[in-house]
């Protein structure tokens, strides 16, 4: 599962794979990862972006389709520091079958969140 973490509130998504999206702050495009949590980490399966920019060239590998950069960036990390800002707008989250809510819908955006798998019990 993946877990939201922020101030004193943990959630647990009921799901071990998202899609997290957001607009990039200076070319008002979006941007979107693809997460699989595989405990303690999660590993970053896929990313895609809409053109490209300041700060978000696609890497070589990318393959463009329909006017957007897909690629696999495969790398596994602890965790994913979602700090909100008033030019990106807010963090979507999507799951299985293109059900989306903003990062809103769980927790206070107004803080700083944390993505991670969660770890079992014990660990």
């Amino acid at each position: 599962m993946i877990c939201l973490s922020g101030a004193n509130t943990l959630v647990m998504l009921l799901t071990g794979s998202i899609t997290l999206s957001w607009q990039h702050s200076v070319e008002k495009i979006r941007w979107e990862e693809q997460y699989q949590a595989h405990p303690p980490y999660l590993y970053l399966t896929g990313a895609s972006v809409l053109g490209s920019g300041a700060g978000m060239e696609p890497p070589s590998d990318a393959q463009l389709h329909n006017g957007r950069w897909y690629w696999q960036p495969d790398l596994k990390v602890k965790e994913v520091v979602l700090a909100g800002s008033e030019f990106t707008g807010e963090y979507t989250l999507c799951f299985a079958a293109g059900r989306c809510h903003p990062l809103s819908h769980w927790l206070d955006t107004g803080q700083q969140v944390i993505l991670s798998a969660c770890r079992p019990e014990g660990d």
